[in-house]
């Protein structure tokens, strides 16, 4: 996918155009450049605007879809396994940086809380590199999406927030070295 050659899709499928957050219908047979594919989903080029397909149309590029991080033991014991959690932060991605959100220093904070019914809930606050961007709903969508795939959650609450302000020092040194900022 690095040698950006067009690919036709194989058959329609939706798209986010990036930065609006419109979602939009591409056509079977249009050709595409994908630019990006972290995460499970792919940044595409297509007529002149750069788009985000989700993972699930991966076989409308023609890949197959990335799985999940997976437990390799069940909730049984009746915690959650954080680690696990963070790891599925870790494949959250903002569609036109190629840094995890978690190494961008976008989420700020995320609790587990035990449930009555036996499962959990587990709530994250997280922001943005720029409080208008229209890709937030998405990004927040794809958390929450993620965040119950990992077994024993039952409920996911994700919470844009913008105070403090995101800025640059909040990103790790590997997203920094990624970006070219160090």
């Amino acid at each position: 996918m690095s040698d950006y050659q067009p690919i036709p899709l194989q058959r329609e499928c939706e798209a986010v155009l990036i930065p609006s957050g419109e979602k939009v219908r591409l056509a079977a047979t249009e050709s595409v450049i994908v630019t990006q594919s972290l995460g499970g989903s792919y940044t595409v080029m297509a007529n002149g605007r750069l788009a985000r397909i989700d993972s699930k149309d991966a076989d409308a590029l023609g890949f197959t879809p990335q799985p999940s991080v997976t437990a390799t033991e069940t909730a049984s014991s009746g915690t959650v396994d954080e680690n696990m959690l963070w790891r599925q932060l870790k494949t959250c991605y903002d569609p036109e940086i190629p840094v995890n959100i978690v190494e961008l220093g976008l989420v700020y904070d995320m609790h587990v809380d035990p449930q009555p019914d036996g499962g959990h809930l587990v709530e994250v606050k997280m922001t943005l590199t720029a409080p208008g961007c229209g890709m937030g709903a998405m990004i927040a969508e794809d958390v929450q999406h993620k965040i119950m795939n990992v077994p024993g959650v039952t409920e996911a609450k994700v919470e844009l927030v913008f105070d403090p302000p995101w800025n640059q020092a909040m990103m790790s040194d590997a997203a920094k070295l990624e970006l070219g900022l160090m």
